[in-house]
């Protein structure tokens, strides 16, 4: 059996217990919440018996154990209930607004790469010197500011001081496109509307740029610090006692070996933009999936709650399994380790 192979079905394996487990926990949590959400949802004029019926249709007034086991059944079925926020199911509501909040966080995570990754090549390149230092007081400053704190930032600069950017939204009021995908990106495309395109494009970058900010600063460091540990090694001071030019060095045969730990944190800093998300989406209006969470845990709206922290989890577990396949791909050690072990 193929090592890459073995490693996926054992990471599969592995994510699916950690789903069940997620589920389970996220689910008790949510019942513990303070709060009746049969009440909530009716309002303080509803009478007992109204409140009695929809506790009754939700199984409020079974034991947790039963509730669980209809939630597990119903999301075999792939239903995951009504929301008690928008009176729609929740598998709708999740398809209208992750697709919104992905789109925010893939480019965010190009951004992250896109950038970290060659400014901490510089910064190992040049070290003791001026750009490692410019690098380092970057990434410090990334990393140090939280993501809303850039969202603002970055909008008093660009929205409101120099107008170069929209301040809310995901597109400009005078387009209508058909929502296809729900990536309006590719939306636009597909309608060859090149004006929609670039109004979309145009509002995306200032949230993106502001949700990688923290992720650049991280890919930085890391990159530089396991560049300038892989500068250290033999075949290093071999290659530049040979004359080979520092620029082939830096990235024949010092980025590739540094890259393999820290995709794991680049990794895990893009899965978590899923959940960071919602602070930036709030600051710039922008209608995904994050801030839908946050507007359902505030009702206590279970249904929403369980599908949308599932969907995060879900989307973090695949994220986990694509960083595993790059690693295994780049170090061929883990490769012949998995394969020796079938």
């Amino acid at each position: 059996m193929s090592g890459i192979f073995r490693l996926l079905l054992n990471r599969l394996s592995i994510s699916l217990i950690v789903l069940v487990g997620v589920s389970m926990l996220i689910f008790a949590i949510a019942r513990i919440i303070p709060g009746d959400p049969a009440r909530i949802a009716l309002g303080p004029n509803a009478n007992a018996e109204q409140i009695a019926n929809l506790r009754a249709e939700m199984h409020l007034d079974a034991s947790l154990p039963v509730q669980y086991g209809h939630f597990v059944a119903d999301v075999l079925r792939g239903d995951l209930g009504t929301s008690l926020y928008t009176n729609r199911p929740v598998t709708q509501d999740i398809a209208q607004f992750l697709p919104a909040t992905l789109e925010l966080v893939f480019l965010a995570g190009f951004i992250m790469v896109a950038v970290g990754l060659p400014l901490g090549i510089l910064a190992a390149r040049h070290r003791g010197r001026w750009p490692d230092h410019l690098v380092r007081v970057i990434a410090l400053l990334t990393v140090s500011a939280p993501g809303f704190v850039w969202a603002v930032i970055l909008m008093l600069l660009f929205a409101f001081y120099l107008p170069l950017f929209p301040i809310a939204g995901r597109i400009s009021d005078i387009y209508e496109i058909e929502r296809t995908t729900g990536f309006l990106t590719v939306d636009t495309l597909l309608a060859g509307n090149w004006g929609a395109f670039r109004s979309a494009v145009h509002h995306l970058i200032l949230p993106a740029i502001a949700l990688s900010l923290s992720g650049i600063g991280q890919a930085a460091r890391l990159t530089r610090a396991n560049m300038v540990e892989t500068y250290d090694k033999p075949y290093i001071e071999m290659a530049q006692a040979y004359g080979f030019f520092p620029s082939r060095i830096a990235r024949s045969y010092a980025f590739k070996p540094s890259l393999i730990p820290s995709l794991t944190i680049i990794g895990l800093d893009f899965a978590a933009m899923l959940g960071n998300a919602f602070l930036v989406e709030a600051v710039f209006a922008w209608p995904g999936l994050s801030r839908y969470g946050v507007a359902v845990i505030l009702r206590k709206d279970l249904n929403a709650i369980m599908g949308t922290v599932l969907i995060i989890a879900i989307t973090f577990l695949i994220v986990n399994i694509i960083v595993d396949l790059m690693i295994a791909f780049l170090n061929p050690r883990i490769r012949y380790s998995t394969r020796g072990a079938s």
